[in-house]
C-alpha cells in the first residue's frame, strides 16, 4: 500500500523541501506492524549561515558527518532521552537538514499508544519531535539510512494547502536566527506542537 517516495524528491533547496514534506507519510515497517504518520510540523535548518544548525560554520563532527551527505539521509541525534529524526537537505557537502517535529497518526495506532504510554491520551502521542520518535519506534540505528528505503520511509501523503510559518522553536541563544520564519506546520492541525509564537 505504501511505497518509498523517489530520491529525487529529495534534491530541491531545504526551505522548499520543509514544506513539501508536509501531509507526506512517515512509514515504519516494525516486527508488530506498520505505522504510519502524516507530517504536520517541521523545521528547516540551513547549515553553515544558521546560528541555529548543529553544522554552523560548516562545524563537522562525527554527529553531523550524515549531514554532508546526499539529500535525503536520516540525520538522527539524541536530545536528552530523546531521538529527534531530520530530513538531509541540500547538495552533497551543504549540511541542511529539516526537522521533522510533528506528525499524525494514521496507522497502527495500538502500536504507538503501547510505545508511548496508556495514559496519554492521542494528541499527546506525536505531537513533538521527541514524541514522535517513541510512537513511531524510531532510535539512533536509523542514522545515515535513506528515507526512500525500508523499513523507515517516507511515502506519498495528502495534499496539504494551508501551511503556517513563523519561527523555530526552543533556539532561543541562536542570535538572529530565532526570527528566521522556517518552521512549517499545517494550520488548525491538533497533532502541531503546542508551542506558538
Amino acid at each position: 500500500m505504501y511505497e518509498p517516495i523517489d530520491q529525487s524528491f529529495f534534491e530541491i533547496p531545504g526551505l522548499q523541501l520543509a514544506k513539501k514534506l508536509l501531509g507526506k507519510y512517515i512509514v515504519h515497517e516494525l516486527p508488530e506492524g506498520l505505522v504510519v504518520g502524516k507530517i504536520v510540523e517541521t523545521e528547516a535548518y540551513q547549515g553553515p549561515e544558521d546560528r541555529a544548525a548543529h553544522s554552523f560554520s560548516n562545524r563537522r563532527t562525527k554527529r553531523t558527518e550524515v549531514m554532508f551527505g546526499h539529500a535525503g539521509l536520516v540525520y538522527a541525534y539524541q536530545m536528552h532521552t530523546h531521538t529527534l529524526i531530520n530530513v538531509v537537505a541540500g547538495p552533497i557537502g551543504v549540511p541542511h537538514a529539516i526537522l521533522i517535529r510533528a506528525v499524525e497518526p494514521v496507522q497502527g495506532l495500538e502500536i504507538m499508544q503501547k510505545n508511548r504510554g496508556e495514559h496519554f491520551k492521542k494528541t499527546d502521542w506525536t505531537n513533538g519531535p521527541g514524541k514522535l520518535t517513541k510512537a513511531l519506534g524510531i532510535t539512533m540505528d536509523y542514522y545515515g539510512h535513506h528515507w526512500s528505503h525500508s523499513p523507515l520511509f517516507i511515502a506519498k501523503g495528502e495534499h496539504i494547502d494551508q501551511i503556517i510559518a513563523g519561527p523555530r522553536v526552543g533556539i532561543g541563544n541562536s542570535g538572529e536566527a530565532v526570527h528566521y520564519p522556517w518552521r512549517f506546520y499545517e494550520q488548525d492541525n491538533p497533532f502541531v506542537s503546542k508551542y506558538r509564537k
